[in-house]
């Protein structure tokens, strides 16, 4: 768990979002945690929620491994 001010977040999100991945970012403000940066695969873990449908039409195709077929008729 990693703990950042207010301040240093808002200094260098980019930092703050590296390590969210890898654990949870708690940011707090005047001393007392207020708020906590996690990765979307985590807070699923911990939510027990899955991929709905928006997540992966708005996922660019490159990203998944998935063919998409038109056919000629509609």
């Amino acid at each position: 768990m990693k703990v950042v001010t207010s301040r240093e977040f808002n200094q260098d999100v980019s930092a703050a979002k590296r390590i969210a991945r890898a654990e949870p970012v708690f940011v707090t403000d005047r001393g007392r945690p207020t708020h906590v940066l996690m990765s979307i695969d985590h807070f699923r873990q911990l939510t027990g929620e899955r991929e709905s449908i928006v997540d992966l039409l708005a996922t660019p195709a490159e990203a998944l491994d998935v063919e998409l077929v038109l056919s000629g008729r509609w």
